[in-house]
């Protein structure tokens, strides 16, 4: 069973997502600020946490801080903080993915799904290639069917976005695995490559399905 550890503060979203994560078969550990979310993680490590920012005791970027000391778990942040200095601070910090409150269980259930799934080991031949509207990419061979080519720099954006399905990378993330740990501002070279991605891989490139962006924030690939 799925472990998920809810560190928050306020008694009824705790209360929510408690009754209603557990009516869906998994398994909750709660914290009501940072020190406990810390001490619960080390004593019964959680497949998956759901992080407040604004927390008693401390900012809720330590604690991602903190747990990206020693672990990899997904860390989905659930926070009423909406600027997009604080998405990006926390996705920098090590976060997978950012919910604004208030918001909805049904998003927050599909990203927990989707991180979930991105972390189960994979079958081999699956995790080697993925599907963009009617195109199958080979991640392995480089290849594209049909037929569809593409330049050194999109392989290279294209992979980082498809061998994190449903993750939500940051523009510097992206910049700096790229193009470079020098790189770390220039967000117009993004929005042209994921256009032109768009352009030849999308089925409405105006309307894009799979190769999303998350204004102020990166690009998501959602299978």
């Amino acid at each position: 069973m799925t472990r998920i550890l809810v560190v928050d503060d306020d008694p009824q979203i705790v209360r929510a997502l408690r009754i209603n994560l557990r009516a869906r078969r998994y398994d909750v550990d709660v914290a009501p600020d940072g020190a406990g979310a810390l001490r619960a993680a080390a004593a019964h490590p959680p497949d998956l946490v759901v992080l407040d920012l604004g927390l008693p005791d401390m900012d809720g970027a330590e604690v991602i801080r903190g747990l990206r000391g020693w672990t990899t778990v997904p860390i989905i942040v659930l926070s009423g903080r909406a600027e997009g200095t604080d998405k990006v601070a926390a996705l920098d910090a090590g976060a997978d993915d950012y919910v604004t409150k208030p918001f909805g269980l049904d998003e927050l259930l599909a990203r927990i799904r989707a991180v979930t799934r991105r972390v189960q080991p994979p079958d081999a031949a699956a995790s080697a290639t993925a599907t963009v509207g009617r195109y199958t990419i080979d991640l392995a061979g480089h290849t594209i069917t049909p037929e569809q080519r593409l330049t050194p720099t999109e392989w290279q954006l294209l992979e980082h976005l498809l061998r994190n399905p449903g993750k939500l990378i940051t523009q510097r993330q992206l910049l700096q695995d790229v193009w470079g740990p020098q790189y770390g501002t220039e967000t117009n070279y993004l929005r042209q490559y994921m256009a032109r991605l768009r352009r030849k891989l999308e089925d409405d490139p105006t309307r894009p399905r799979h190769l999303l962006t998350e204004p102020g924030m990166g690009y998501r690939y959602q299978p």
